[in-house]
This record gives C-alpha cells, sequence and structure tokens, in this order.
C-alpha cells in the first residue's frame, strides 16, 4: 500500500523535535538534577538519529523488508532514548511504532505492536511498588492506552482513504482508457461506414457512367440523338455521385431520406433497354428510421451494380415489402450467377455490416448459370 511521505514523515519529524526541545527545557530549568550529561547526549542523539532516520526513509522505494528493517530501527533507537530519559518524554512517541506498523506492514502488525507495548507497560507497572494504587501510574497507562488505540485507529482510517484514493486514480485511468478505446473504435466505425457509402455511391455511378458513355460512343455515328440523352444521363449520374460523396464525407444528415424517391432515381439512372428494371413497391408503409432507409438503399444500389457490371443480366426485379415488423428489400437477376461461398468482396461484406449493425440481415442466393436473389432485412425502429 503505498502511502503519502510528506504528512507521516513531518507528523513523526515534529513529534521526536517536541520531546526534544521539551527536554532541553526541563534540563536547562534545573527540573532535571539527576539527568547527567552522558544520558542528556544519548537523549539528544537518539532523538537526532529518528530525525535522520525519517529522511533516509522516505527516499528510498517502499519494499516489506526495507520497512521492517527501518520499523526495527526506530524501535531500537525509541528503547535508547526512554533508556536515557529520566523524566519519561519519549514515552509519547512509542505510539509511532503501531502507527508505522499499520501503515507498512498491515493491520496484524499495527494491532499486534500496540498490544505488546501495552503489555510491557502494564508488565514493568507491576514491578513499582504501590503502582495499581498510584495515580499517576495509572494515569500514564490509562494515557498509553488511548494513544495506542487512537493510532491504530486513526492509521486505519489514513489506510483506508489512501486505498480509496488509489482506486479512484485507477478506476479514473481506466475510464480515461475505455474512452479512448471507445473513441477509436467510434473513429474506425465512423471510417468503415463512410468506406461503405463510397464504395456503394461512387461504385454504382461510376458503373452508370461508364455504361452511359460506352452507349454514348454505339450510337454516336447512327442515333445522336441516343448519344446525347446518354451523356446527359451520365451527367446526371456524375452530379448524384458528386451529391452522394459530399453527404458522406460531411456526414450530412439533416434532410430527410425517401426510400422509394432515391430507389425511383435509383432504376431511372439505370433503366434502358439492354438493361431492365422492374421496380416493385406495394403499398406497404415502412418504419425502419433513416439508417434502415439507408442500408436497403444501398443494398439495392450494390446488387444493381453487381447486376449489370458483373453478372451480365438484362432483367432486374426490386421489391420492397413489409413482413410484421420488419422490412424486406428483394434484388432478383437473370444474370450468370456465382458461388457466393467462394466470393468475397467489399460489396458483399459491406452489405453485411450494414445491416447487422441495425439488427438485420442479408441472404444471398445464386448458383453458376441461373442468376442471384439477395434478400436484406431491416427491423422496425423501436419506439
Amino acid at each position: 500500500m503505498a502511502v503519502e511521505a510528506p504528512p507521516l514523515r513531518w507528523m513523526a519529524s515534529l513529534l521526536y523535535t517536541a520531546v526534544m526541545l521539551t527536554g532541553l527545557y526541563y534540563v536547562s530549568a534545573g527540573l532535571a538534577p539527576g539527568w547527567s550529561r552522558v544520558e542528556l547526549a544519548v537523549y539528544l542523539g537518539g532523538l537526532i538519529a529518528l530525525l535522520v532516520v525519517e529522511q533516509v526513509d522516505w527516499r528510498r522505494p517502499r519494499t516489506r523488508r526495507w520497512s521492517m528493517a527501518m520499523l526495527l530501527i526506530r524501535i531500537v533507537l525509541l528503547e535508547t532514548v526512554y533508556a536515557a530519559d529520566g523524566a519519561g518524554f519519549s514515552r509519547a512517541l512509542f505510539v509511532l511504532v503501531p502507527f508505522f506498523a499499520y501503515f507498512w506492514l498491515g493491520r496484524a502488525a499495527g494491532i499486534g505492536l500496540a498490544t505488546f507495548y501495552l503489555v510491557m507497560a502494564l508488565t514493568r507497572a507491576s514491578t513499582v511498588t504501590g503502582a495499581r494504587t498510584d495515580p499517576e501510574v495509572v494515569s500514564e497507562l490509562f494515557m498509553l492506552f488511548i494513544g495506542l488505540v487512537l493510532a491504530v485507529a486513526t492509521a486505519a482510517v489514513a489506510v483506508e482513504q489512501s486505498r480509496s484514493r488509489l482506486q479512484a486514480e485507477r478506476l479514473v485511468a481506466e475510464l480515461t482508457a475505455t474512452q479512448e478505446r471507445v473513441a477509436e473504435l467510434s473513429a474506425a466505425s465512423e471510417r468503415n461506414r463512410l468506406a461503405r457509402d463510397i464504395h456503394d455511391s461512387v461504385g454504382h455511378h461510376l458503373t452508370a457512367i461508364s455504361v452511359q458513355l460506352a452507349k454514348a460512343e454505339a450510337f454516336r455515328e447512327r442515333d445522336p440523338e441516343a448519344a446525347d440523352r446518354a451523356v446527359a444521363d451520365a451527367r446526371r449520374a456524375a452530379s448524384r455521385a458528386l451529391q452522394e460523396v459530399r453527404e458522406s464525407v460531411g456526414a450530412l444528415r439533416a434532410e430527410p431520406f425517401s426510400l422509394v424517391a432515391s430507389l425511383y432515381a435509383l432504376v431511372e439512372g439505370l433503366d434502358d433497354p439492354d438493361f431492365r428494371v422492374v421496380l416493385d413497391l406495394g403499398d406497404a408503409e415502412f418504419d425502419q428510421g433513416r439508417a434502415g432507409a439507408e442500408a436497403l438503399y444501398r443494398v439495392a444500389q450494390e446488387a444493381l451494380t453487381n447486376a449489370r457490371r458483373h453478372a451480365d443480366a438484362d432483367l432486374v426485379r426490386v421489391a420492397v415489402r413489409g413482413a410484421g415488423a420488419e422490412a424486406v428489400l428483394e434484388v432478383e437477376d437473370n444474370g450468370r450467377g456465382f458461388e457466393p461461398e467462394s466470393t468475397s468482396g467489399g460489396g458483399l461484406s459491406g452489405m453485411r455490416e450494414r445491416l447487422a449493425a441495425l439488427g438485420g440481415s442479408v441472404r444471398v442466393e445464386s448458383r453458376p448459370g441461373h442468376g442471384t436473389r439477395i434478400v436484406a432485412r431491416v427491423p422496425a425502429v423501436a419506439r
């Protein structure tokens, strides 16, 4: 248990100094005619040595072996001072021994030493004739008992306060580390979300632009009007891509999002004689919130992009319906299909991550030569 050093050090040093000055005053006032110079020198030397011990002890790293050694040194010095003390002033210093022992060696050591000193005082008093009826002796024993009890109690309170402070500091450190970790995870989650949004939106619109420009190039000589319409469609797709990138990067969420309107705009930008998209929205009402609606839109966007870019499909059906508390999006194409288990790509993983974050799911059904069917589910927003 680490305890702040200055309060204990200065408390002990103050007591040593007070006992030293009291002894000097006692001698200078002529109140101790039987106190020899040797005893006074030992008395003063022992107290000075105790002051030095306090300075040395607190400058070393605290270990149990070091604490036991320094406590033993204090006991020896206190006994030396007490043996040379003709007036008995140093008896008050013995309460420091269980006090320090409680701090550095634990409760058992502190209480054990307090009990030991009390027993020793009673034993010494029993050897004095008439001690049991001497009010002065009884009063000294009683004051020693009170001092030892107060020393142990004060040490217990101080240790508990120190333990509480260390625990609070540890909890603050853990909380700070947790907050930093949450901030890192939040930043990583936001980066992943932005990456998915950019992949889904930019990838889809680039596909649409590429198709429209290829169409314009093919019809440039044979049908200039069709080529101009294709270029205009490519320009609109580029404009929508730029808008969605700005929304993703800037996290613009102020404008309401309509799944129905967004799907109509998505299909309109892709539908042409070589790639037909049938949109079936029914009359169901959805309450999936903006995040859920955007997730379904991104799934439809990714599925249509894959159908046109990779599956060589020429017909895709997009349907959205309500199923209890869920909204279900189905995208089915007549392309060449693939093996979902053996295919890993940013689009499919992005779909799954986006839906999983909302408590939803996505299922991909496909096999070579038989097209692809994607079913995405998003639960309703809890109210």
